[in-house]
């Protein structure tokens, strides 16, 4: 049988894996190259999908793809501050071109990892976090992704955590994502340290409790922590996810947002738990995943008489 395959597009790599009914998986990463074009990305996404149907020996059944990108009804790519030069890009019409006569379907990389990370935990009432180029994130409640389809995104990176903070890629000041992504950590990293600072070193200096990096990992801790309190007012999930690629590096990082969110309960309102992540940085991916099982389960249901 025709594997399902996940697509988890990224602001600076993209990861890809094939997955079979029965049998192993097959998976494969690369690095986006110098930005050129959408049509230049397209070509090298276009080469890893031939390599791993290569290896896979046959065409995927279905398709599903996770990605940050900010999309317009008509399916057109509005805003994607980490890859601009997709901006107006036909989503389905680039697809369609990538896998001829395939099923595709494609969503927020963070409602689907909030699904994959719903389901892997057996919750129902999740919020999910994930923190790496970007932050992206989303909500599922009684089992089901909110808003919902064709209601837009969740889009928790752009909850204001900071009036007066450092400008966002989307135009305005302050944005969680401004505070606490992976590069905005690092930048805070650095200023504090006097030198560049590599994720790798980072997490190392966090667990010597260096100054300068525990000031830096705290202060995007304090922010997710505040973007969690304020979704807890609103709604009423059961617990709090915190994942993507950064996340994964600094373990630490979770149990500094859990202790923040519990300075900010109210009486009578206890926060959420705060957990990492079950799939750790492949929370989208297994999320296009799912798309890709959902997309053939659909072809394949009788249709209504």
């Amino acid at each position: 049988m025709a594997p399902y395959l996940g697509i988890d597009v990224g602001g600076t790599k993209v990861a890809l894996r094939a997955e079979p009914d029965a049998g192993p998986a097959a998976e494969t990463a690369f690095a986006w190259g110098p930005r050129h074009s959408a049509d230049r990305d397209l070509a090298q996404l276009t080469e890893h999908v031939a390599e791993l149907r290569a290896r896979t020996g046959t065409a995927p059944r279905a398709v599903g793809v996770a990605l940050p990108a900010t999309v317009g009804p008509a399916g057109r790519v509005a805003a994607w501050p980490s890859r601009p030069e997709w901006t107006g890009l036909d989503l389905d019409a680039a697809f369609r071109r990538l896998f001829p006569g395939t099923r595709v379907g494609w969503a927020d990389d963070g409602d689907l990892g909030a699904l994959a990370e719903a389901r892997a935990a057996g919750c129902g009432d999740l919020l999910y976090i994930g923190v790496g180029t970007g932050i992206g994130g989303g909500l599922v409640l009684d089992g089901a992704p909110v808003p919902g389809p064709g209601r837009g995104s969740f889009e928790i990176g752009h909850i204001t955590v900071d009036l007066d903070g450092a400008p966002c890629a989307c135009g305005r000041r302050g944005c969680l994502q401004a505070v606490a992504s992976g590069p905005a950590t690092l930048r805070r990293a650095e200023r504090l340290r006097g030198s560049a600072v590599a994720p790798a070193e980072l997490r190392d200096a966090l667990r010597a409790e260096r100054s300068w990096a525990v000031a830096a990992v705290d202060r995007s801790c304090r922010a997710l922590a505040a973007a969690v309190a304020s979704v807890r007012e609103l709604v009423r999930p059961e617990r709090a996810v915190i994942g993507g690629g950064f996340a994964a590096g600094v373990p630490a990082a979770v149990d500094r947002v859990a202790a923040h969110l519990a300075r900010t309960a109210r009486p009578g309102h206890d926060p959420p738990r705060v957990e990492p992540a079950r799939l750790g940085g492949l929370s989208s991916l297994h999320g296009a995943l799912a798309l890709a099982r959902l997309v053939a389960s659909e072809e394949t249901a009788p249709r209504e008489p």
